[in-house]
């Protein structure tokens, strides 16, 4: 995922911020920290459920262009402004032999066994972020209210009714984004 499809999500207390691009919520919580210094504001990335900081000085513009600024390139072989990056593998002589004579050779057989793999496991794979993800939000934002216990568990049953039921006493705001972040956990599996 590119750096500006990120969408993040900054909470002051129990209370919702901004949600949207990098730029805007770090640009909204320089504002509110100019206020209040002592204002206590977290902000994740809603991918991960990770927290993430960002350099706050300068100007608005400055802000911006930081978080905007592409990830720095992969060093290295391969082929680099295609985003091919080599690294190594380790595989048994019969491996290499059979990679050897498919079409291509070794990297493109190789680079059409992952994409299969990946779109065979897209269904556990999209569960098991979003459980993650939740996970580390819930944690971090709401590991000491109660219901949380429940609320993690409930998630990782794959038990929609149980963790909509935990996390009832919640704050609005941290609710709302915990079943957010956790629908996909819940979503029947396709297939």
């Amino acid at each position: 995922m590119a750096r500006d499809e990120r969408i993040y999500t900054a909470f002051h207390g129990g209370n919702r911020l901004a949600r949207g691009a990098p730029g805007d919520v770090f640009v909204t919580v320089k504002a509110l920290l100019a206020e209040d210094v002592s204002a206590q504001v977290l902000v994740f990335d809603d991918a991960t459920g990770r927290t993430v900081d960002a350099d706050l000085r300068g100007s608005e513009a400055e802000l911006r262009a930081r978080l905007a600024a592409p990830e720095p390139p992969a060093r290295g072989p391969g082929r680099p402004k295609l985003g091919v990056v080599a690294r190594e593998v380790t595989l048994l002589p019969r491996h290499w032999d059979w990679l050897g004579a498919q079409p291509g050779g070794a990297s493109v057989a190789l680079r059409r066994l992952v994409e299969e793999a990946r779109r065979a496991d897209s269904g556990p794979e999209e569960r098991r972020r979003a459980q993650e993800a939740a996970d580390r939000f819930m944690a971090t934002a709401a590991g000491d209210r109660p219901g949380y216990e429940d609320a993690a568990r409930a998630l990782y049953a794959g038990d929609a009714k149980g963790f909509a039921a935990a996390i009832t006493a919640w704050p609005d705001d941290l609710r709302e984004h915990a079943a957010h972040l956790a629908e996909p956990a819940f979503r029947p599996a396709s297939g």
